[in-house]
């Protein structure tokens, strides 16, 4: 099977004084996941999964558009075992602003810092993988998309790649395509990291370093 791993279109800043933050695309998030959404419109789909955080969802939701499976138009299934590590956070800040400040935030973002999570490294990962291997025996030579984080992203591939830093691996850029192949019961294979060719062009940012 194929499974692709999608991060989430850049979400607008928010902090707020109870409950979580969990913020909503920007206007420029909005036309990231519109040029994703085109540049994935001629590849089929068995199932379409989300993050329930907003930006995930929100993300996802132009993909879906006008696909049908079998006899029912395809329905976005939201998938909590796939949520960010700070999905309880009070605030959200891009980290392009964190390093154009040169916030603390930024150095502790680096080093993998997990901020007030709920979850240890150790745990957080443990959760992202289960999730993704569940995910994955349940679509047996199917192809599926997950749409959701950047952490979420680095924990799986570092655990395919046996690597050490379960977070801080890579950046995913915004609306960045990740494909893994998978057998049901053998290896997993890294196909593609970073994929944003949709974004080259469009002068919307792409993440830390770069704009398409």
């Amino acid at each position: 099977m194929e499974l692709l791993l999608i991060r989430h279109a850049l979400p607008v800043r928010r902090e707020v004084t109870e409950g979580p933050a969990d913020p909503e695309l920007s206007e420029e998030g909005h036309a990231q996941a519109a040029l994703l959404a085109r540049y994935l419109a001629t590849e089929h789909f068995d199932a379409i999964y989300s993050s329930p955080l907003n930006r995930a969802a929100q993300t996802a939701q132009p993909l879906l558009d006008g696909r049908i499976h079998g006899d029912r138009h395809l329905e976005l299934v939201l998938c909590d075992g796939v949520a960010e590590y700070d999905r309880n956070s009070s605030e959200y800040i891009p980290v392009e602003e964190l390093r154009a400040t040169d916030d603390a935030r930024w150095q502790a973002f680096l080093d993998g810092d997990m901020g007030t999570a709920e979850e240890t490294r150790g745990e957080f990962q443990q959760r992202i993988v289960g999730t993704v291997e569940d995910l994955i025996l349940a679509h047996p030579n199917e192809r599926i998309a997950v749409v959701c984080h950047g952490a979420v992203i680095n924990s799986y591939l570092t655990h395919i790649l046996q690597l050490a830093d379960p977070v801080g691996f890579f950046y995913p850029n915004y609306t960045s395509i990740n494909r893994v192949a998978a057998s049901r019961n053998g290896p997993r294979s890294v196909v593609t990291i970073n994929e944003t060719s949709h974004l080259r062009g469009s002068g919307l940012p792409m993440g830390l370093y770069q704009k398409g």
